[in-house]
């Protein structure tokens, strides 16, 4: 059978355009730290340090740090709206941070007082034990959106400077330090060219720059290659499809699944929430390590929705909102040597602090920032950024339960390479040696570098009532973005048939389409999921605002 290996027909990153070795311009916004990325770990870790140096300059004396201009830079026209996420979250670090603050004030939704996980088959649905890492009593439904609208308000309070709209397309740097980031220009047409309303791309500089931008972040990923800092293996990613859905059935309780409509040599599952008596969350997950080069995550998320199972719970409601994001997927063994350097950490789902087996990683992510705000505080506090003096943020990462959770769970993920029920197996043995049998690192490769069988999609006809199109999805995630903006989306110059036929499956936004054997690309549909970037086309960013416009993700 012929296979695709998407890396051979994958564009480089582009460096030259992201890694700038120039002085910043002379009309540079200065801060003295800069969070690039509205998300939980940015903002708490925002927070975190505001709250440092309040009260450092509280106590008073000669030593007191004095002000520190601190801004959080979100490419978002309002913070939340490129947030999405399950979510059930675990409350721990917004306890931490917030200690006057009751945790049912806190911006979560509805407690877990059930939970289930079940195997599905085309029909049937069958009960499964539990496992101890998917056991979520104690924490809490959550819309990641609002969670981030919260925590910006509490920045602003703290007096946090907060710019939203404002996309970085560049590091800003001298020698091996980070000096800053240049933003993406706004206002101009298809061809580069300035149009009504444009506006320069910006300079901000900082002592120290946070790259706190999500999953697949493009500073990252290059300042990781500059700085040639590795990881024991690669990043591996999932793709995630997520629907909020008005129901007249309410659900009691937080359930995953497993099996149906997945193929067995694709490693993933689906999960429906109650947000409120009203509202379910519900989506699928796949990894990007699947093995049929047509498989479609949005299509099989409309299939999932035809099961009696979960059709039970939406008939008769209404498809309110629709979102894709990637997850950072390789566990303990794909994060990176170190995540700091001269003027710069990296946090969050940059990082790759998540959790595969307990499906999380918010509050990792957020963890992540209130650590490096510690660290970046008592940096300042000495007059020394330097990666030496910065290296504190790894050290209290190390020793953290992020990294104790993540290298308890080290291989799980990692075993169903060998397929499904070897997987579940060797998993299981794991969760009950609290990781020690199979233990030993499960090599992989890029995402990329796995081969695909090329195969042929399944015909599949929507009946916009339950099941809808990639386009009316779009259409449900609030999609701003101008029909003549610049083309963001960088193919190779030319890919065959059957990778244009994979990428038009991939993409759950409908971004690239097949016409008489030719790749084309709609990039105005894209939502920034990052799965292009992944195994196709390299993502980069676009004019701020643009994208979808979450409200309740």
């Amino acid at each position: 059978m012929a296979a695709i290996t998407p890396l051979a027909h994958q564009a480089p990153l582009p460096k030259d355009r992201i890694l700038l070795k120039e002085a910043p311009s002379d009309e540079a916004v200065p801060m003295d730290v800069l969070f690039v990325g509205g998300g939980p770990a940015g903002l708490c870790g925002a927070i975190e340090l505001a709250k440092l140096v309040a009260a450092d300059n509280e106590k008073g004396g000669d030593d007191a740090i004095g002000e520190v201009e601190i801004g959080v830079l979100e490419k978002a026209a309002e913070l939340g709206q490129h947030s999405l996420s399950g979510a059930v979250v675990n409350p721990k670090p917004f306890r931490e941070l917030f200690p006057d603050i009751a945790e049912k004030d806190l911006p979560f939704q509805k407690q877990v007082t059930g939970e289930a996980v079940y195997m599905l088959s085309q029909t049937g649905a069958r009960r499964l034990p539990t496992p101890p890492t998917m056991k979520n009593h104690g924490n809490w439904v959550a819309s990641l959106g609002e969670v981030c609208q919260w925590l910006g308000g509490k920045a602003e309070e703290l007096g946090v400077n907060i710019f939203t709209g404002f996309p970085a397309a560049s590091l800003l740097v001298e020698d091996q330090r980070v000096l800053g980031v240049r933003t993406v220009p706004v206002g101009l047409d298809r061809d580069g060219n300035p149009g009504s309303g444009h506006e320069p791309a910006a300079d901000l500089t900082a002592k120290v720059t946070a790259l706190s931008e999500g999953v697949r972040g493009m500073l990252t990923q290059t300042w990781l290659d500059w700085q040639n800092v590795g990881s024991p293996n690669p990043q591996i990613y999932a793709l995630g499809v997520k629907e909020l859905w008005q129901v007249k059935k309410p659900l009691d309780k937080v359930i995953h699944t497993l099996g149906w409509p997945l193929p067995r040599d694709a490693f993933g599952g689906s999960w429906m929430y109650p947000v409120a008596d009203d509202l379910i969350s519900l989506g699928l997950v796949v990894g990007l390590d699947y093995k049929q080069s047509t498989l479609d995550v949005h299509e099989l998320t409309q299939r999932l929705k035809l099961h009696p199972f979960v059709k039970e719970y939406l008939q008769g409601g209404e498809l309110l909102e629709w979102g894709a994001k990637c997850i950072p997927e390789g566990g303990y063994y794909s994060l990176a040597e170190r995540r700091s350097g001269d003027g710069c950490v990296v946090l969050g789902d940059s990082a790759g602090f998540v959790d595969v087996p307990s499906l999380k990683g918010i509050h990792y992510a957020a963890q992540s920032g209130i650590y490096a705000a510690r660290a970046i505080f008592a940096a300042l506090k000495r007059g020394d950024t330097s990666a030496s003096s910065l290296a504190e943020y790894d050290r209290l990462v190390n020793d953290s339960y992020i990294t104790k959770d993540m290298h308890k769970t080290r291989n799980m993920r990692l075993a169903f390479k060998s397929g499904f029920w070897k997987g579940a197996f060797k998993a299981g043995l794991m969760t009950v040696s609290g990781g020690i049998l199979f233990g030993n690192r499960i090599p992989v490769e890029e995402d990329a570098a796995d081969s695909k069988a090329v195969t042929k999609p399944e015909p599949f006809v929507p009946d916009n009532e339950l099941t809808f199109s990639k386009v009316d999805a779009v259409y449900k995630s609030g999609n701003a973005t101008r029909d003549d903006i610049p083309p963001h989306i960088l193919p190779k110059d030319a890919v065959p048939t059957e990778v244009a036929e994979m990428y038009a499956a991939m993409c759950p936004a409908g971004v690239y389409e097949v016409e008489d054997g030719q790749l084309r690309i709609n990039a105005p549909n894209c939502v920034d999921c990052k799965a292009t970037d992944v195994i196709g086309p390299r993502w980069t960013p676009r004019e701020g605002g643009s994208g979808p416009q979450y409200k309740r993700m």
